[in-house]
């Protein structure tokens, strides 16, 4: 990785030990200040004053905080805040600023998304500011799609897509998914910047933009100006000369809101989502009755499906509330262990029931949905009928 987060937590831990350090001593040397005079000066070399037990314990006590807020969380990661007085980021901040509704309305729509995606990024050691993409990109909306046929928050095209093995077809649309296209899009930004860029992450974001051979051939023209080649010495098209230049505008409006009057929604720094790894086809109106919520709410969490039914082979988890991931993991344990026993008590036929289909009947029993189909003549898989008895074998 370019970005070394063990030792910037390391730095973090030792300055938050120092803090920790300096305060338990400017405690224990304000109560030693109402001692006696004798009591608080020793003439013996060998004696050191240490602060009493119980003030050490109630130090400790009152050291536990509410959670962090996504907020906090991102300003503690940011890295790129003194380019912020660069005269094309100021240009886009004096923007920013002067629609603070848009401000509110899109962070509003980060509220599901962003806590997780920032864990994400931190957990790479990457600058919290491309946490903030999906703002550039998609304005925080997992279903937005260009003219271009770029999808989802990152604006991944069908291509690139494809080349970072996110799958599309008629139930499933990776680029959507908001857990597998974060991945496949912080891949690329580290990749692009390590293979091209010797790390230069500011470079591989415009080429995220606009495309590697686009940034390469305006860094050897810059070069051959005599130039560094950095992102601000390039010229590239209108969009990605902004590109960065957002970026580090909204984050900078995000590291003091107050500043410029921008009022932030409250959101938790915990994820707002549990995962829940699927064995089997269900709908999406069965997993939010079995979870506790509407079907809305689910898909909403959920974009990348395209139907109604959850099917493993393309969508390995599903996406629900934090407070109902339980709820809809043991309902759908209890479900199993009674699916294992009606296959194990099977006489080699399965009667076919409302709501099954002929994939979740094959993961039932263990076959393939291409074997269960010829055994039992059907061509069309979608024409199987309540009460239909298939056989389960090919014997």
């Amino acid at each position: 990785m370019t970005y070394h987060t063990s030792r910037r937590r390391l730095l973090g831990m030792a300055s938050s030990l120092a803090l920790i350090g300096s305060l338990m001593t400017s405690a224990w040397s304000s109560q030693a200040s109402t001692l006696p005079m004798d009591s608080r000066y020793s003439t013996s070399s060998t004696t050191s004053v240490s602060p009493p037990q119980h003030l050490t314990s109630h130090f400790w006590e009152a050291l536990e905080l509410e959670p962090q807020d996504v907020w906090t969380s991102l300003r503690g990661d940011f890295r790129w805040q003194d380019q912020a007085f660069n005269a094309r980021v100021q240009e886009w901040i004096d923007y920013y600023q002067s629609s603070p509704e848009n401000i509110a309305e899109i962070t509003e729509r980060a509220r599901p998304w962003l806590a997780w995606i920032s864990q994400q990024v931190e957990a790479r050691g990457l600058p919290g500011e491309i946490a903030l993409i999906p703002f550039i990109e998609s304005s925080f909306d997992p279903t937005a799609r260009s003219h271009f046929g770029a999808a989802g928050l990152w604006q991944i095209m069908p291509r690139t897509g494809d080349a970072l093995g996110l799958k599309r077809n008629g139930s499933w649309d990776g680029r959507v998914d908001v857990v597998t296209s974060t991945g496949a899009a912080l891949d690329y930004i580290e990749t692009q910047a390590d293979e091209w860029y010797d790390g230069d992450l500011l470079l591989s974001l415009a080429a995220y933009n606009a495309g590697a051979g686009t940034v390469n051939n305006a860094r050897r023209a810059a070069q051959a100006r005599g130039l560094a080649g950095d992102y601000w010495d390039l010229n590239l098209p209108a969009e990605t000369m902004a590109y960065v230049p957002k970026l580090i505008a909204i984050s900078h409006i995000i590291s003091d809101p107050e500043q410029y009057a921008i009022n932030l929604p409250e959101i938790s720094g915990s994820a707002a989502f549990a995962r829940i790894t699927l064995t089997s086809p269900i709908s999406l109106s069965e997993a939010a009755n079995l979870a506790g919520v509407t079907t809305s709410e689910l898909a909403r969490l959920n974009p990348g499906v395209k139907t109604s039914t959850v099917d493993p082979r393309h969508a390995r988890q599903l996406l629900v509330p934090t407070a109902n991931a339980e709820s809809l993991r043991a309902s759908l344990s209890d479900q199993l262990i009674g699916e294992t026993q009606v296959a194990s008590n099977s006489s080699g036929t399965h009667v076919v029931e409302q709501g099954d289909t002929l994939s979740r009947i094959a993961v039932l029993h263990s076959v393939s949905t291409s074997d269960l189909a010829r055994w039992n003549g059907i061509d069309d898989s979608q024409a199987i009928h309540p009460g239909q008895r298939l056989t389960i074998s090919g014997s």
